[in-house]
């Protein structure tokens, strides 16, 4: 059994449960920090987990405790929405590597009572979902009604339904892919490098030296933020709108254009709810992600053979980070070996983070997914 030590929403692991990452080392002590909602029935049987995205955290719906804004899927998440809360038992934990109380690079190391910084370990998509496989044995929940993720999230769910099969109905995948593609994996290093660019970043060590590289982390959120919107909806939103004014102002310090102003914005607020280490331990481990990298044959097919799970994949028309032939490529693996799998392409012009929006067809298939087969 867990040796735990508990506080509110937040479980210590140690003993028996420590953690062997996939870098080869091992974490004799972690946390795991979450969130439930709704209530866990008496025979166990209506639990949901909700991977959450890269920049997301444990705080699904109601009101963020930092942000003091609705939660990052409140408009899917809660009572009488697409996962109903008074149905469904939901739980989400902050992953592994992450900054909102789980074990990361800005935590407090036991052993030294400092906070990691760089001397944490780097972690893996597998890394994080086997510390939430800890959690859910900690509450008790043998086997899960559904797990669900979108982009960072639904790699996580991926990896689950591969490796814990028995422990999950359904599986619910949402704009992702098996594996991160080159381009997605040089805008993660874009971003990584404006971070260790900075001149407040001092090796991971700024919360020793009571800075934070703010200009560094904004500028990496600038830049992936971009590669959440499509041109569509970037042409909808902004065009080549002034900002507050009527004519260019030739200048590099004020913004001339909406959509400079809007990614300026964006970045600003990003650094006071996210920490820059996490993101960069983060976007590495969606850049090792690969899911034929798993299994010895190097198959997508063989990572999926021994699964009986009911599968539903997601894709977002306009999504060109995570686009919709990367989904059919998983698709065609689960077909290919004989899963029970359903696919839907939303039409939407937001782009990868279509998902995100309350899309009224996206709400429904997914509500209709969970609730096809009654508790």
């Amino acid at each position: 059994m867990a040796k735990a030590k508990e506080r509110r929403n937040c479980v210590r692991f140690s003993g028996a449960d420590a953690l062997s990452l996939h870098c080869g080392v091992t974490l004799d002590n972690y946390t795991i920090a979450y969130q439930t909602y709704g209530t866990l029935n008496a025979d166990r049987s209506n639990a949901i987990m909700i991977f959450h995205t890269l920049t997301a955290d444990q705080y699904v719906t109601g009101t963020h405790p930092i942000t003091q804004k609705p939660g990052w899927w409140s408009r899917i998440v809660g009572e009488n929405l697409s996962v109903d809360t008074r149905a469904y038992f939901v739980i989400c934990a902050n992953v592994l590597g992450g900054c909102m109380g789980s074990e990361g690079p800005n935590s407090i190391r036991e052993s030294t009572q400092k906070i990691w910084g760089l001397s944490f370990p780097v972690v893996t998509i597998g890394d994080m979902v086997r510390a939430q496989v800890a959690l859910l044995d900690h509450l008790g929940i043998r086997v899960l009604h559904t797990a669900i993720g979108a982009s960072m999230g639904g790699m996580q769910a991926m990896y689950f339904a591969s490796k814990y099969t028995d422990r999950v109905h359904n599986v619910i995948i949402v704009a992702t892919s098996p594996c991160m593609s080159p381009r997605n994996i040089g805008i993660n290093e874009v971003a990584r490098q404006s971070i260790m660019a900075d001149v407040n970043w001092h090796m991971g060590n700024y919360e020793e030296r009571h800075v934070i590289p703010e200009k560094g982390l904004a500028i990496a959120r600038m830049a992936a933020h971009i590669s959440y919107l499509s041109e569509k909806s970037m042409y909808q939103k902004f065009g080549r709108n002034l900002q507050d004014k009527e004519k260019l102002g030739y200048s590099f310090i004020e913004s001339d254009f909406q959509v400079e102003n809007y990614l300026r914005y964006q970045g600003k607020s990003f650094v006071k709810r996210f920490d820059a280490n996490a993101y960069l331990y983060l976007t590495k481990a969606m850049d090792y992600f690969d899911m034929k990298a798993t299994t010895e044959s190097g198959l997508l097919t063989s990572a999926f053979a021994h699964c009986s799970n009911d599968f539903f994949i997601v894709s977002i028309s306009s999504d060109w980070l995570h686009p919709t032939k990367d989904s059919m490529e998983l698709v065609r693996a689960l077909n290919i070996v004989g899963a029970n799998v359903s696919f839907i392409e939303i039409q939407s012009d937001a782009g990868h983070d279509g998902f995100l929006l309350g899309d009224k067809e996206f709400c429904s298939v997914v509500k209709g997914f969970i609730e096809r087969k009654k508790i």
